[in-house]
Parts: C-alpha cells; structure tokens; sequence
C-alpha cells in the first residue's frame, strides 16, 4: 500500500509533542482524520492562538496573554520573596496551593553539560539584577532535584553569596502517603536532611 503523506506528516508532527511515542501520535492522527472540519479548524486556530497571543513576561518569565504579567503588577504579592523555577508552567503548581503569595522568576531551563545548555542560555542575570535592584530579601530555588537542577541551584546559590539575600532550596523527600520500602536512598537521605522539629 502507498504510504499517505498527509498522515505521516501528521504523525511525524504529534510525535514531537513529550512524552509523545509513534504509535500514539499514530493514534492521535487517525483520530484527527476522522474528526469533523469545524472541530479540525478549532483545533488548529487553539494552535495559531497559542503561539500568536502567549509570551513572556519580560520580568519574571511566567506566560501572559494580555499585556502586563498579573503577578507582577498585584501589589498584594509579596515582592520580597521569589520562587526560581525552571520552566514558566511550574508556577501552576504554586499558585494551586493558594498559600504562595510571593512573585517568581523563570530561568528557562538548566545547566545541562549533555543538552549544551551553559549558564549565558539560562535567565540567570536578570535574576541577579532583580535581587539588587527589587530588594529580594529570599530566594527560593525551586528547580528539580536532578543533577542539572541541583547544579543550576548551586550555581546561583554561589552567585548570590555576596548579597544581601537568604537563599533557600525546597524541601524534598518522602511523599506524602508514601512507604519508606519504595523510596530509593537519595529520597531517604534528602528527607533525613530536611527533617524538622514536631
């Protein structure tokens, strides 16, 4: 049978998407395929929308749609306190928790020796230039604790030494409703460390 170019084209496209494998990009193209022409336009106008509306926001990096980032501007944020986050969509998980009311600032990425990324492709300075001109008091390190995010907080924890700023890592460890016979001994000595007075 001759291969249909329109539909691999397709598949070659949802594949790219994470955690995206060929077969369900294959199934997700078929799907679209059987989808109607309104649902289809829809679908690719979200698409157009996303990319023409969606930025960032020039000071900390979160997504905005309309002009003026609605952290930055709420004057009932705690401006002295910033979460550092890897990626603009971890801020998501903050905000859920209601009990955040700092503001944050987005490095977009990390320092991966393996993906060629160095610290000159990460928004590390204009961090830096916020705690000096904003008057920062805390920095919380929010990256993941893999090895690129530990030596990207470690890397701007030692930026950050000569300022007048308390620097701090999130906590992390045993979930909750987990069991100590599942965790591995990195998540057990990190939960040892964190430990905390009861």
């Amino acid at each position: 049978m001759k291969d249909l170019k329109s539909i691999n084209r397709l598949i070659d496209s949802y594949a790219r998407l994470p955690s995206v494998g060929r077969k369900s990009a294959e199934r997700m193209a078929y799907a679209t395929l059987n989808m109607d022409e309104e649902t289809i336009k829809e679908f690719s106008d979200a698409l157009l929308d996303v990319k023409k509306k969606i930025k960032q926001c020039p000071q900390c990096g979160l997504y905005m749609e309309d002009d003026g980032c609605e952290i930055c501007k709420d004057t009932t944020r705690d401006h002295s306190t910033i979460i550092v986050l890897s990626y603009a969509k971890d801020a998501y998980n903050f905000e859920k928790l209601n009990s955040y009311h700092g503001v944050y600032h987005v490095l977009n990425g990390v320092i991966s020796a393996i993906k060629g990324v160095g610290v000159e492709d990460l928004n590390i300075a204009s961090l830096i230039k916020r705690v000096s001109e904003e008057g920062i008091k805390e920095v919380i390190i929010a990256t993941d604790p893999t090895i690129e995010g530990e030596t990207t907080a470690l890397y701007i924890a030692k930026l950050l030494e000569e300022k007048n700023v308390t620097v701090t890592r999130l906590a992390y460890g045993l979930p909750m409703g987990g069991h100590i016979d599942y965790a591995d001994s990195m998540t057990i000595m990190k939960a040892l460390e964190g430990r905390k007075k009861i």
